[in-house]
């Protein structure tokens, strides 16, 4: 089962790091749908800072809820309109 877990922390931690790489704002700045892009690509981007804490401290369960967590941001983000998203691997467009 360790295994199962470290394979899937890996992934959620690259898919969520490719996805704050694709993640684009589409609002016009100082409205109030940038300053909710900007939110939630902050929390997206502080529960990638997280799940790399955890990974860095041995916890994995952690780890994967953060990336998990940090993903679910930038893919309801997507689903709002606030981010540009080509990419259907990564986001449910």
């Amino acid at each position: 089962m360790p295994a199962d877990l470290n394979e899937k922390v890996n992934r959620y931690e690259d898919m969520l790091k490719r996805a704050l790489q694709k993640a684009k704002y589409i609002p016009i700045p100082n409205s109030h749908m940038r300053a909710v892009a900007e939110d939630y690509y902050t929390m997206a981007t502080a529960y990638y800072k997280d799940g790399i804490y955890f990974l860095e401290n041995g916890d994995p369960v952690n780890a994967l809820a953060s990336f998990s967590y940090g993903h679910a941001w930038l893919d309801a983000g997507a689903k709002l309109g606030v981010f540009v998203v080509d990419d259907e691997t990564l986001f449910t467009i």
